[in-house]
């Protein structure tokens, strides 16, 4: 794979299934080189229905037509009836505006006109209104005022322990609000600009968000206001400094539900607060749970009957995070005044769930996503915590829709975003018997085999991708380290490349990777893997390294290398030049970098990007500094000198590549350059590339430009360093 190969790289967004299982619509996007951003459009599947059971997955091709013809449309969800189509358009300013849309096609109608656009939204049950999420800045900020710019703008005076965030920058002036939506209808006739007339005169809008039903001082024909919003009106339900997130409507469709997220004084709290919003009236809100009730919670949705499933986990004193007990709760319907305490129905320790994809109903059951040894699984959870996988094998799915259809006794389609070990986006379908009372019952139950719908990675293939060799290494400990190794065809020999993941309670998985196809096609080996303190091998796995940065984890990637190289050695003896290997990780991987090549010097180079490199100015630095160093090196000055790679920059000898970016707020730059200038006036062999306008996601969702001037950069970086020249 060559780096321009990434405008092949074609996602697929959550899909909105039609609630007869008849069509589905899904964004599909990659990168352009030409535009420098990543470019998409809404197409249109036809579906069968007809699904096959206990056989080997096959490939199908459904009926596929693009719907839309935008720069950048994301985002699709359908009315419940499947007649209305709703869905993201960046507006003239680069802002993102929900439009509508007939699913069977036509002109798109724009219905928000958000001062900093909009973010989540959702249905009513009966799909006339839309509840959305979007950032209402303070007035005379961000354009809101004509004539005052950035430079110009009040001070802003900070009193939480919170003030900015990755890829938004500052976020205190600028919280997240709940918002409704009265739809108009498809048919209405569009709104026409006035043309000038003497003898009128017209005033400023208001600040936050505005439907282009709206217009400046409407008035009744008596001249009084409306009593009721017209359709197209868009009313703001919430206000204050607290941002909201995880938004629903309950199952009569006449309150919001959304988390708020409460400002902190002085010690972060990562536990939520669900509250409860009369869709009609503003200012409404009452509170449903606490941050006493202890749950943090990522995602929710209404069942049949008024209860709530959430995501949520349980912070330790409501701070530590680390490997979240993350699971699925009930909140049954209040009794009276009061809702009761919710009750989790699934076990973290034995089913490990992601946020990856969202929470989904399937009549009276709830589809989540699994993360497992570098797989992401879909399954169908029950109210008692009944489980059922319905989606499995070598891939990660990304996000699904699953829907009940009329006249099918229970049966559910299961619709799945996947990306797999040759394609970053397609389709799966999946179709899943009602459950049975018998044993008999539950195995005619099964669900059908993965119908595989699109082949949007075939110009992937094309290009020439390895497979990566899937390993297990035991560690020095007897501790088994999971992985893969990435050789490229022929004879050798190759240069070995150990690169280290994020988070650290992330994953690698066995989807196609760029990073790694780059590498190999540049005729590179590449190791990785998943040490202890990655997500997808249990809690005590993830929580392993708390308190213990460098330790087991530093241990883990080094037995993985040592290993994938003897049992590479073992097959295909000096295929692999393992004489000098290279070393290279972003974020907690540039972290993991910069601390093995302080106490390993067997690495002929080393690339540390956007690293966690020094915990003691991370805390008043980076967007989640109030807690994350906390918990996972501790306050101690002590513990956090012992864990830090840079009380320690003084025994690197590896020549090092320092990659960063100037709008990185949760690795922030002041990390990569202090960490840079140690380097050299250490005298130890260095340069550092640093990308203006990016931000901590430059390698996932960056400029094409910048990603490709990337990896021109870092294969440039090791041809000197395998040639002695770095």
């Amino acid at each position: 794979m060559h780096p321009s190969d990434i405008r092949h790289l074609l996602s697929v967004s959550t899909p909105a299934l039609a609630p007869d299982a008849s069509f589905a619509i899904v964004a599909v996007s990659h990168p352009d080189e030409g535009a420098d951003r990543s470019v998409g459009q809404l197409w249109r599947f036809e579906l069968d229905g007809a699904g096959r059971r206990h056989g080997a997955p096959r490939r199908e091709s459904g009926a596929a037509r693009r719907l839309t013809r935008g720069i950048s449309d994301s985002a699709p969800r359908l009315s419940p009836d499947g007649s209305v189509l709703a869905f993201l358009r960046p507006d003239a300013r680069g802002r993102a505006q929900i439009h509508l849309l007939d699913p069977r096609g036509g002109e798109p109608m724009k219905v928000t006109d958000a001062p900093l656009g909009v973010g989540e939204f959702v249905f009513s049950p009966d799909g006339s209104r839309l509840a959305f999420l979007a950032r209402i800045p303070e007035p005379g900020r961000y354009g809101t005022v004509d004539g005052i710019g950035p430079d110009a703008e009040p001070a802003r005076r900070v009193d939480s322990v919170r003030w900015h965030a990755n890829g938004v920058g500052w976020s205190i002036d600028r919280s997240r609000q709940v918002h409704v939506l009265d739809l108009p209808s498809l048919d209405d006739e569009p709104e026409y600009p006035q043309a000038p007339r003497v003898g009128t005169g017209s005033e400023g809008g208001a600040d936050g968000v505005r439907g282009p039903a709206e217009s400046d001082g409407a008035e009744g024909a008596d001249g009084a206001e409306d009593a009721s919003p017209a359709p197209g009106t868009v009313v703001q339900l919430t206000e204050g400094p607290d941002d909201h997130t995880a938004l629903a409507f309950d199952t009569d469709g006449t309150r919001v539900l959304a988390v708020r997220d409460r400002l902190e004084s002085d010690v972060r709290d990562l536990r939520s607060v669900l509250v409860a919003i009369d869709a009609g009236t503003p200012s409404s809100a009452s509170i449903l749970l606490e941050e006493a009730d202890g749950l943090s919670i990522d995602q929710l949705v209404a069942l049949p009957g008024g209860a709530l499933a959430l995501l949520a986990s349980e912070p330790i004193d409501g701070r530590d995070a680390i490997a979240p007990d993350r699971a699925v709760w009930l909140l049954d319907p209040p009794s009276g005044s009061a809702s009761g305490r919710p009750r989790r129905i699934t076990d973290p320790e034995q089913l490990e769930l992601t946020s990856a994809g969202p929470l989904e109903t399937a009549g009276d059951r709830v589809l989540v996503h699994e993360l497992t040894r570098g797989r992401i699984h879909l399954h169908l959870v029950s109210r008692d915590g009944t489980t059922q996988e319905v989606l499995g094998g070598d891939l990660e799915a990304h996000g699904a829709a699953a829907v009940s259809p009329l006249g099918r006794a229970g049966e559910v389609v299961v619709l799945a975003a996947v990306s797999t070990p040759t394609s970053a986006g397609e389709l799966v379908q999946v179709q899943v018997p009602a459950p049975g009372e018998s044993d008999a019952d539950a195995a005619r139950a099964l669900p059908s085999a993965p119908r595989v719908l699109t082949d949007l990675g075939a110009d992937l293939r094309a290009c020439g991708l390895v497979a990566p060799r899937e390993l297990e290494v035991a560690g020095r400990d007897g501790h088994p380290v999971h992985g893969w190794l990435a050789v490229p065809e022929g004879e050798g020999p190759f240069p070995v490349i150990l690169i280290i993941h994020g988070g650290p309670f992330a994953h690698y998985g066995v989807s196609v990777f760029d990073e790694v196809q780059v590498l190999a096609g540049a005729g590179y080996a590449v190791a990785y893997c998943n040490p202890r303190g990655s997500a997808g091998y249990g809690r005590a796995h993830g929580r392993a390294i708390r308190h213990r940065m460098g330790t087991d984890d530093f241990a883990d990637v080094i037995d993985f290398l040592e290993g994938a190289i003897a049992a590479d050695a073992a097959e295909h003896p000096g295929r692999l030049d393992a004489s000098r290997p290279g070393i290279m990780g972003g974020s907690y991987g540039g972290y993991l970098t910069a601390w093995t090549i302080a106490h390993d010097h067997r690495f002929a180079a080393a690339i540390v990007e956007r690293g966690f490199l020094d915990p003691a100015s991370f805390q008043g630095t980076s967007d989640i500094g109030s807690y994350f160093g906390d918990e996972y090196v501790g306050t101690d000055p002590a513990d956090i000198a012992r864990q830090s790679p840079f009380a320690h920059v003084g025994d690197v000898r590896t020549p090092t590549f320092v990659i960063h970016s100037e709008q990185d707020l949760r690795c922030p730059l002041e990390q990569g350059t202090r960490y840079f200038a140690a380097l050299r006036r250490n005298g130890v062999p260095s340069s550092m590339l640093v990308f203006p306008g990016e931000d901590h996601e430059l390698t996932r969702s960056g400029r094409p430009r910048h990603r490709l001037q990337r990896f021109a950069a870092i294969q440039d970086w090791w041809e000197q360093a395998f040639s002695g020249r770095a």
